[in-house]
């Protein structure tokens, strides 16, 4: 694997999986809206010998993510991308505590436009830079599949993120999964007991490397299987 891009890539999962693939050899080029949090994470992998590249990009702007895309593939020793992860992604309010009755229209709006449109974009503007043997990965949760009380907008925009993964698995050649990481204590769930991003971050590596593609194309993998993948 030569390049892999991580969206959402300045803090929490996202970080975590850049600065393991970085860590592994790989030229991660990363995004957020947040610039001055981009290159704080890029320094750091840099320090530590990594290769990395960041852009300042809105995933809701075609724009923004069609420049990031044009500037992963030319950042590798070889032109293309090998491993795309869809990442970024937002939660109005408190998990647990955001009523779908309760959603404002513009927080609706905003959160469906960043986790379900978001990938949409992430996926279609990388496309043309896809090598033959890419992968694209979508974080995501039972809440997609499951539906509890509380979780709103948010459930909706990771079932929309999932579905989009789903259709694209099954219109492109390179493998299209998404990735169940269970509960992840990050700021995006604001703390929430789950597992450290670092923890979860190997799932990425695997799913980039040692996964059969058939096994994660158009599939939704979680820990378990992931955990019986490694033994």
């Amino acid at each position: 694997m030569n390049t892999a891009v991580v969206t959402g890539g300045s803090r929490g999962v996202g970080e975590a999986v850049a600065r393991l693939l970085a860590a592994e050899g790989v030229h991660v080029v990363l995004c957020a809206r947040d610039g001055d949090a981009v290159e704080s994470v890029v320094e750091a992998i840099e320090a530590d010998g990594g290769a990395a590249t960041g852009v300042r990009a809105d995933v809701r702007d075609e724009f923004d993510v069609e420049r990031l895309m044009e500037t992963a593939s030319r950042a590798g020793e070889r032109s293309g991308i090998n491993f795309v992860v869809a990442n970024a992604g937002v939660y109005h309010g408190a998990p647990g505590e955001t009523p779908l009755a309760e959603a404002s229209y513009s927080s609706f709006d905003d959160t469906l436009r960043i986790n379900g449109r978001g990938v949409f974009a992430t996926i279609r503007e990388a496309v043309p830079h896809l090598t033959d043997d890419a992968r694209v990965v979508v974080p995501s949760g039972a809440i997609a599949r499951e539906a509890k009380p509380g979780f709103g907008a948010y459930a909706v925009s990771k079932a929309t993120a999932e579905a989009v993964a789903r259709q694209f698995a099954a219109e492109l050649e390179q493998a299209v999964g998404v990735l169940d990481l269970g509960p992840v204590q990050t700021e995006l769930t604001n703390r929430m007991q789950g597992r450290d991003p670092a923890d979860v971050a190997p799932m990425f590596l695997w799913s980039a490397t040692e996964a059969d593609a058939e096994a994660i194309d158009g599939e939704v993998v979680g820990l378990r299987e992931w955990k019986a993948a490694m033994r």
